[in-house]
């Protein structure tokens, strides 16, 4: 009887009837279905996704095709569903040394569908259905040793006109900003966008966000494009540049990425760690050599200060004053002159109780940035992160990757895998987005990504965008991974700065990154009043737990972070006129609190500190100014 409701459910389905996947909440429903392809045959699996609010399921994504096409032959159309597996229950638990939260846990529904192509060649799709969103991947199951080419995707993420979009416009370096949309083009006309995508579901209080995980060697990374329609972002792989393959280049059996779709309101995007939850676990076992914790940082002010023996000393006696356990040494240290060079910068660093880290090029000839070509191969791996141990070096900063090919995503792992056994930490620079990686090798601390404090370095843009800029970044960027934004900045760099000295403090909470780069000139930071200074004096890096208080992407963020018994707070104004912030701190637990408040005063450059006691009960209205904000810390009454 069982076999002959699997012959019939099978049937059923090959004639357009539907299979669903549920989240073990029930929230989630995923259907997967094939779509008839005619005369021809049976056609194309399709899947959607609902959200039950109330009693009801909404739609969250439309029936949105799926497929992957090898170079050999393609698995889209006539297609042949042949069996699917049994529900597998997931409950994962485990720690993180980094991100938003220590103690992560899931729990899932995991279904693998089992489709041949015309030639009779077999293709699994594996949908895990979590209870905070779902991810998805193909696989070929089938074994061979010689090798073959993925060429493309099928896949495709349905977005209907009027939907409002959170995307940035394709950059290999993914630093650009996240401009809302509602039509999927963009003035000059661009088809690429990356990762990850944000959207608003039409009418409803729900959200998706849209990204990928748990890459290997067997992968490059995908983007999207929507040049067939502006409602369809397909994923779509890198082409081939210079001597390297497009897509993807692998023997059997062969494994996609995760393809991520966070789903609920924005507090449950903002908390996920479904993008770490689907990567594999760490790969090594001893960390106790892991450190997080904020640095001092020369580039901002001074560009080509890692060169100036005496600028870098400056920069180490920061470190000191400001009780940061680290100092990064930026390009050009292997010209280190007035007065020292490296090895006598990272002597004194050392005498002084600061631990090191230092700029690498990873092998391009951008702007002629030295030290460059040491990291390529293994041998060269091997020779410096020697050296680097030698010297008592802690981490290193890797610069200027050259795209999302295969063959890069196999040198940022190399790189990671090759610094773990020397004990290095590593912070990835011009580089791809994170795709879950910091489980899988935890001394990942940080990575760029991002549009950040940097480019008042090098244009006037982010002077009047800031604001709105900083305030969609908790929403898409900093969801997926730590994000090096080189924060807080209270003096101006070669462009200004019109965020408010209290905007620029609450960064340090809003954005998350285990190495936290603070980014301003010494001087600017002695001439704070003492509680904001005490508050950068004694500031964690990575966090107990992370809560979303309020927001909506560039307009406002109040975010809550604990450490042990603290709660850092922060908010963000994003707009250009005064707004008042709303800290609901239902959060906490029954005790009683005191809070040392840090926010906006008269003016953008003036900070005002406050004391208050508070409950769980209270709601505070924290005023802010123009492009402002508030900062502070939550402690318990003894």
């Amino acid at each position: 009887m069982k076999g002959l409701f699997l012959v019939l459910s099978l049937f059923l389905s090959s004639l357009g009837y539907a299979q669903q996947v549920l989240s073990p909440n029930k929230k989630i429903k995923v259907v997967v279905e094939m779509h008839p392809a005619g005369q021809e045959g049976l056609g194309q699996p399709y899947f959607k996704v609902l959200y039950k609010k109330d009693a009801a399921y909404i739609e969250v994504l439309p029936a949105s095709p799926l497929g992957i096409l090898r170079e050999d032959q393609q698995f889209v159309s006539n297609l042949k569903l042949i069996g699917e597996s049994k529900p597998v229950t997931i409950h994962d638990k485990y720690e993180m040394l980094t991100g938003k939260r220590k103690r992560c846990e899931n729990f899932g529904i995991e279904k693998t569908f089992n489709y041949r192509n015309s030639s009779k060649q077999s293709l699994n799709i594996t949908f895990r259905v979590y209870n905070d969103g779902l991810a998805f991947r193909y696989t070929f199951p089938n074994r061979s040793d010689s090798s073959f080419s993925i060429r493309d995707e099928a896949t495709v993420y349905v977005m209907p006109k009027g939907t409002a979009r959170w995307i940035q416009p394709f950059d290999q370096s993914y630093e650009n900003f996240y401009p809302l949309y509602t039509d999927g083009t963009t003035e000059k006309g661009n088809d690429d966008w990356g990762y990850p995508a944000l959207y608003k579901v039409n009418n409803q209080p729900l959200w998706v966000l849209i990204s990928e995980a748990g890459i290997t060697r067997q992968n490059c990374a995908a983007k999207l494009n929507n040049k067939q329609n502006s409602s369809l972002y397909k994923v779509t792989y890198p082409a081939a540049k210079k001597n390297w393959h497009g897509g993807a280049v692998s023997s059997l059996p062969w494994k996609s990425q995760w393809h991520v779709m966070i789903v609920g309101g924005l507090s449950d995007l903002v908390e996920s760690t479904l993008i770490t939850d689907v990567s594999e676990p760490k790969s090594f076992k001893e960390t106790k050599w892991i450190e997080p914790g904020s640095a001092a940082w020369v580039y901002w002010a001074y560009n080509h200060g890692s060169k100036d023996y005496k600028r870098v000393i400056e920069y180490i006696d920061l470190a000191v004053k400001m009780n940061w356990p680290y100092v990064l040494i930026d390009w050009e240290w292997d010209v280190m002159s007035n007065g020292g060079t490296l090895k006598d910068a990272l002597n004194y660093a050392r005498a002084k109780g600061i631990k090191t880290l230092l700029w690498y090029n990873s092998g391009t000839d951008w702007l002629g940035a030295t030290p460059t070509d040491k990291l390529l191969t293994h041998e060269k791996r091997e020779k410096e992160f020697s050296w680097l141990n030698e010297a008592g070096v802690s981490g290193i900063k890797v610069d200027f990757f050259a795209g999302d090919q295969q063959d890069m995503m196999k040198y940022y792992i190399d790189i990671l895998e090759d610094a773990a056994k020397y004990k290095i930490l590593v912070n990835f620079h011009g580089a791809t987005l994170p795709r879950g990686w910091a489980r899988t090798y935890p001394n990942l601390m940080t990575t760029e990504a991002v549009y950040g404090a940097e480019w008042y370095n090098n244009k006037p843009t982010l002077t009047d965008k800031a604001a709105a800029h900083n305030t969609t970044l908790p929403f898409t960027r900093n969801i997926v991974g730590s994000m090096d934004y080189t924060p807080v900045t209270f003096s101006n760099s070669q462009h200004p700065h019109i965020t408010s000295f209290a905007h620029e403090l609450a960064l340090a909470v809003v954005f998350e990154s285990a190495l936290q780069h603070f980014a301003d000139r010494p001087s600017a930071f002695y001439d704070l009043a003492e509680e904001p200074r005490k508050f950068l004096q004694n500031f964690p890096t990575t966090w107990d737990e992370t809560k979303l208080i309020n927001g909506y992407p560039g307009e406002m963020v109040v975010i809550a972070r604990r450490k042990g018994k603290l709660w850092y707070v922060a908010g963000l104004n994003g707009q250009d006129s005064p707004q008042t912030l709303n800290l609901n701190l239902n959060f906490l637990g029954n005790a009683d609190y005191s809070f040392q408040l840090l926010k906006d005063g008269v003016d953008p450059k003036s900070i005002v500190s406050e004391s208050r006691s508070i409950k769980k009960t209270n709601t505070l209205q924290i005023q802010c100014l123009p492009r402002g904000g508030f900062a502070g810390v939550i402690s318990e009454k003894q």
